[in-house]
């Protein structure tokens, strides 16, 4: 068993984390192109017959839980220190390792506002916030897909009208805040063809969220868009009125330019609907969408893939509250969660949305938030998980789940994987039900019902 807690404690007091996790592994035994004194560590039980994945290792319950879990599976696996004092001490190197791992990998959330030492026994905000950004650019990624319920969210990355380069970044004497684009072109070009495709594979409606009649960076999303469509067999219904390609040419045909020749190859025969709206206009069109189930890939840039993500994850509990409201007042007394399950709705609250970036070269990025998995942390450290008990414990079950995903990502055609991984699932559903195990107990209980891979 690993003393989890003494993790913990490690991390809260600021104490030598890197030589407490360093003792739990081996070292890997692969690199990252173009990092060979990357920290690699590798863990698991390596069978020659399964692709692994490599995780990050970042804060709070992201850590903690990730490790019970791997603990727990046997998994092969490789690990990348991520947490927020390693990521300040490597100037954020640590994340173009982990962002250039060759294998289909898992990243959590990272602690955005977090203090760490600056090696002078000062405490500073964490360099890079979050690190989000910065890991993105230098893993090369292009957009991430969500799926919920029966829409699909290509968020293009990154996508944004604002800046991420300090040295550019400014406040003039009028309060004017300057701010520069910061979003390749090529990139864009390939969250717009990996929209087609999907739309194309699925046989769903496609929905592009821009606005290129406001923003010129949309204006240049959009033109990319057109130019894309030209000799393929998709059918636009609504239409933007001035095809932006037109208008932007010059510019749009020097990001294409940039691409490989083969870039459009197939894409004659691909086919589907799209539907060209204003960024603003998808909200309430998503909302309609997810009531009448109509299956939808839409298209956003990551400012707007944001916002309609979080719509997806916020609308349900408000329809499924005014649902019964509604029976309320006819008169009739129903379980709200039962009846939205029974009419075939599949939504929950949002957190079990998953996310997957794509890089333009290796395998994508499976990615998760854990949103006050800080919080929660302390109540393990004050030694009430319950808080008096008007809390729950922790619930790791996100961790299972992902690790799930990822290796069906990464090993798809190995069935006997895929059994074993839905059994796992199982049975940590069985160890979880009724009451909610304490952190601790609960990996203790998982230890003892879940045989390891390989074993």
């Amino acid at each position: 068993m690993i003393d989890l807690m003494k993790i913990a404690k490690t991390e809260a007091s600021g104490g030598d984390l890197f030589n407490t996790l360093s003792q739990l592994f081996d070292n890997g035994d692969i690199k990252p192109e173009g990092y060979p004194d990357a920290i690699v560590w590798k863990g698991g039980n390596h069978d020659k017959n399964i692709n692994p994945i490599a995780h990050s290792l970042t804060d709070a319950y992201a850590l903690l839980g990730t490790i019970a879990a791997v603990d727990i599976l046997g998994l092969p696996f490789y690990a990348v220190p991520m947490w927020s004092q390693y990521r300040h001490d490597t100037k954020l190197e640590c994340l173009s390792w982990f962002g250039n791992m060759p294998c289909t990998s898992i990243k959590w959330s990272t602690a955005g506002d977090a203090y760490v030492n600056d090696g002078n026994g000062n405490k500073v905000v964490v360099m890079g916030k979050s690190g989000n950004a910065p890991l993105r650019t230098q893993a090369g990624v292009y957009c991430n897909v969500r799926p919920y319920g029966p829409i699909t969210v290509v968020r293009s990355m990154p996508c944004l009208p604002y800046s991420q380069d300090k040295s550019l970044f400014d406040v003039d004497d009028n309060g004017i805040v300057h701010s520069e684009m910061n979003t390749p072109g090529v990139q864009m070009a390939y969250a717009n063809r990996l929209f087609l495709q999907l739309v194309n594979d699925t046989g769903h409606v496609g929905r592009v969220a821009t606005k290129p009649t406001q923003a010129m960076e949309d204006g240049i999303n959009a033109g990319l868009h057109s130019w894309l469509l030209q000799g393929t067999k998709f059918e636009v219904g609504r239409k933007y009125a001035v095809d932006p390609y037109e208008e932007h040419k010059d510019r749009i045909d020097k990001i294409i330019k940039l691409l490989p020749d083969d870039f459009k190859d197939g894409m004659e025969n691909w086919s589907g609907k799209i539907e060209q709206h204003i960024a603003d206009t998808n909200y309430g069109l998503l909302v309609w969408d997810l009531i009448n189930k109509q299956n939808t890939i839409v298209l956003s840039t990551d400012l707007d893939g944001d916002r309609l993500t979080d719509l997806l994850a916020d609308i349900s509990d408000p329809l499924r509250e005014f649902g019964g409201m509604v029976a309320s007042h006819i008169g009739k007394k129903i379980n709200m969660r039962d009846v939205w399950t029974e009419m075939g709705y599949t939504t929950g609250n949002g957190r079990d949305m998953t996310s997957v970036m794509h890089r333009m070269d290796g395998p994508p990025i499976h990615e998760q938030t854990l949103g006050s998995a800080d919080a929660m942390l302390l109540r393990l450290l004050d030694g009430d998980e319950w808080v008096g008990g008007t809390k729950q414990p922790y619930d790791p079950r996100i961790h299972f789940v992902l690790i799930r995903d990822a290796y069906i990502d990464a090993n798809p055609d190995n069935k006997e994987l895929h059994k074993w991984l839905d059994d796992s699932l199982e049975i940590f559903d069985e160890v979880y039900s009724g009451d909610r195990p304490g952190f601790l107990d609960g990996y203790k209980l998982l230890k003892n019902s879940i045989k390891p891979w390989g074993n």
